[in-house]
């Protein structure tokens, strides 16, 4: 049977074909520009998924590896200044060496002390420093300068004063020795003397009573101590300045630390509890904890509770505690702890009460990978000593540091020899000496932390860059063309459209004209 083509058809035939060759042709064209066989998710709608996880995880690692970056400029720069600190503390020890001998005069103790107050100086600049415009040393009040320059009180007699016993104001770069004339308990118009060149010339005061409930007031000559009320003092000789039996006091530098801590978890009540219970918590919490009462009780009940770790957006709810064997007291399992009430007076609980398990921060961690973490800064008090008011208390105390003796404490080690230096006690200054071995010891410590964590930020850096090849690989292996098969391909598809173009014009130029 013959079928007639008309002329209609063919021209649709002929574009339909044209366009696809085109079409085939242009697809091949772009990859070959772009060298991607997926550009666009029409293409490979599985493929693209892939690859967008390849490179957002690519990005991630871009990001760690910016931080890693930045750790190793916060731990170079700590690690070169724990070496700074350690040839300071060596020079240190040097002078106290010198000065601890007998053979030395007053006046060369004096010249020592000069020295040693300079570098004294020298460590709390270093305590002080700086990365990019941040304390390194002073957790997470990275725009306060951790330390700074102050004065503190040694007696001779342990006891005479707490920590909380005194105030010093003002400040004198010398140290000031203070002796008392009158055995007994301060009271105004108790006489003392004090010196501040080292006990070459004296000057006599006497104690200045403001009125209860102040301090007993010493005027110092640029510095005035404040002493509580029953202070209980042995006289010194009158005649004899070097009395060695009698009360003395040093009013010597030292450095007092203005940055964070991690020593205590507070908990606070939030919501209707007043202070009738209090609570207490143990444990490491990386965040706070707010602790709900659910249902009205005592706590000498199973106290019914849900707890939120994200500020209150979420809860985990259906908590219960066992009773205590204590009536007054319930503990309370949280995520990182145990947060225990506990009765101040009362022991009720009441539907909706709350608690904030609230850690102190001072560390700064950076991610380093998927997994992993590392600590960039350190807690300068930790570290250097000095001395630190804890918001907790109502005064300021030397540091001990990790529950060691205060000789563990540097910045108060140097302070005490610089006062023992320029007041020429040699017997001060030997036990300086043996205290700078523990300190120092502590910074060394602090070093090897500090190394090695450079060393592993060294390893999480290499397990980055083979994670990072591997995912390129695998982004290649999925979004990349095959530049050989492609070539093969677009020659074909190029022949392919110039013989539909040119079998086309052939076909069209056709007409039952052409045979009449």
């Amino acid at each position: 049977m013959a079928l007639r083509v008309a002329q209609q058809m063919i021209y649709t035939s002929s574009v339909n074909y044209m366009n696809t060759t085109l079409t085939q042709l242009m697809e091949s064209n772009l990859q070959a520009s772009s060298q991607k066989k997926i550009n666009r998710p029409s293409d490979d709608p599985v493929g693209m998924t892939r690859v967008l996880g390849y490179r957002d995880n690519i990005a991630a690692i871009d990001q760690y590896e910016t931080n890693i970056s930045m750790a190793e400029g916060w731990l170079n720069l700590a690690d070169a200044t724990m070496v700074q600190v350690n040839t300071v503390i060596t020079r240190v020890k040097e002078l106290a060496e010198q000065a601890a001998t007998g053979t030395l005069s007053a006046a060369n103790r004096s010249q020592i002390a000069s020295e040693a107050r300079q570098l004294f100086k020298q460590l709390i600049a270093m305590g002080n420093t700086e990365f990019d415009g941040k304390a390194i040393f002073a957790g997470h009040k990275t725009n306060t300068q951790p330390f700074t320059e102050s004065l503190w009180l040694t007696t001779n007699q342990p006891g005479v004063v707490s920590n909380a016993g005194f105030t010093i104001n003002g400040f004198n770069e010398t140290t000031t020795v203070v002796q008392y004339l009158q055995s007994g308990t301060l009271t105004g118009g108790s006489e003392y003397r004090y010196s501040t060149d080292g006990g070459t010339t004296w000057t006599s005061g006497a104690v200045s009573d403001p009125g209860a409930p102040n301090k007993l007031q010493l005027s110092l000559g640029g510095v005035s101590l404040e002493l509580d009320r029953g202070t209980s003092v042995v006289a010194t000789s009158r005649t004899n300045y070097n009395d060695s039996n009698g009360t003395w006091m040093w009013i010597r530098p030292t450095a007092v630390y203005k940055g964070d801590d991690e020593d205590r978890i507070a908990v606070d009540p939030l919501q209707g509890i007043g202070s009738t219970v209090t609570g207490s918590a143990q444990g490491v919490f990386p965040n706070n904890v707010i602790v709900r009462i659910d249902q009205t009780g005592t706590l000498a009940s199973n106290v019914s509770y849900s707890y939120s770790l994200d500020g209150g957006i979420t809860w985990n709810l259906s908590n219960s505690s066992t009773p205590d064997a204590n009536p007054g007291m319930a503990s309370l399992n949280i995520p990182g702890g145990v947060l225990t009430l506990n009765s101040n007076g009362g022991n009720q609980l009441a539907a909706g009460n709350m608690f904030v398990v609230r850690p102190r921060k001072a560390l700064i961690n950076f991610d380093i990978s998927p997994t992993e973490r590392i600590v960039v800064n350190g807690i300068g008090k930790n570290i250097f000593g000095g001395v630190y008011k804890d918001p907790a208390s109502n005064s300021a105390r030397p540091v001990v540091i990790a529950g060691s003796s205060g000789a563990t404490n540097l910045f108060e080690t140097v302070g005490k020899l610089v006062g023992f230096l320029e007041t020429n006690n040699q017997a001060g200054v030997q036990q300086a000496l043996a205290d700078l071995r523990s300190s120092s010891q502590v910074i060394l410590n602090y070093a090897a932390d500090v190394g090695a964590r450079e060393n592993r930020m060294i390893v999480a850096s290499g397990v980055l860059d083979n994670l990072k090849a591997n995912q390129f690989e695998q982004l290649s292996v999925t979004e990349d063309v095959d530049i050989s098969e492609l070539m093969t391909r677009l020659a074909q598809q190029q022949l392919a459209y110039q013989s539909v173009l040119k079998s086309s014009s052939m076909i069209m130029n056709l007409s039952l004209m052409n045979y009449l």
